[in-house]
């Protein structure tokens, strides 16, 4: 890690997970401090000082068949719209380029706007819903699938391999796989919820089952990122209470890499695709 104060962008090691959670936490991000440390270890992060102080950060995370996520991407409050985000994101796709990953993000509406004429295509669609939960706790639903049945239906879905992401979520205390009729999904810790996702079904009844089971199951909020094009799916959650936060545009910079069998319900998170 570079010590370099000003300016500069430099790359982060695992030692400033701290600074980069406070980021985070300032924006009112559901990361976590584990988080940022898979980021730092598995990926590569970018960050921005000032007087010491980490100020903006963005980072890469490779995965397998030549693809990568931008996420992270957070500059704070006192020093926004001086284009810092640029030239962190700027950053992670020159290295992206060299070593010929293709990129991709989710981004915000007005993210979208900035990224779309740098060059990334727009792909799906997600929102993000949150549940308010009163305080009555059911019995979990049915954990009978394993690690290994869950990153297989990831790799499926996404069209390459995210053993690694999975398993750091699944060794979380907290976590579990919930599955049942066909339907799989991650439930794992967050700052402020818990998140639902991946969600893999074979169609949009059972997905909702298994949500609501875990619902059930919860005493605290919940966060789910469901792909908009599962209409069903969506339209459930709703009618269930869930409310509808924000829109996420998943957007692609580089070549098609190879596409997957099957659309999630749910997605891991915007950070991690």
């Amino acid at each position: 890690m570079a010590a370099t104060d000003g300016t500069s962008v430099i790359q982060l090691g695992v030692e400033d997970a701290a600074a980069g959670f406070l980021l985070s936490t300032e924006a009112h991000w559901n990361q976590n401090e584990a988080d940022w440390r898979f980021f730092l270890r598995e990926g590569v992060v970018f960050g921005i000082r000032d007087r010491g102080q980490l100020v903006a950060t963005a980072a890469l995370l490779p995965y397998s068949g030549n693809n990568a996520w931008i996420s992270m991407v957070l500059v704070t409050a006192g020093h926004r719209r001086r284009g810092l985000a640029t030239r962190l994101v700027d950053a992670c796709l020159e290295t992206a380029r060299k070593r010929s990953l293709t990129s991709w993000l989710d981004a915000t509406p007005d993210g979208a706007a900035v990224y779309g004429p740098l060059g990334f295509t727009p792909t799906l669609q997600l929102r993000r819903l949150k549940l308010e939960i009163a305080a009555q706790v059911a019995a979990p639903p049915p954990a009978s699938a394993t690690l290994d049945a869950l990153c297989a239906r990831d790799r499926r879905a996404a069209g390459f391999d995210r053993t690694a992401l999975l398993t750091e979520f699944a060794q979380r205390a907290g976590s579990r796989i919930a599955a049942g009729d066909g339907t799989i999904a991650l439930i794992r810790d967050g700052r402020t919820a818990h998140h639902i996702g991946p969600l893999f079904a074979d169609n949009a009844a059972p997905a909702l089952a298994l949500v609501d089971a875990v619902a059930r199951s919860e005493t605290g909020p919940l966060l789910i990122d469901a792909v908009a094009s599962q209409k069903e799916f969506l339209e459930g959650l709703t009618t269930a209470g869930w409310t509808i936060e924000r829109p996420f545009q998943r957007m692609r910079f580089g070549p098609a890499t190879r596409a997957g069998e099957e659309t999630p319900f749910a997605v891991a998170g915007p950070e991690f695709g």
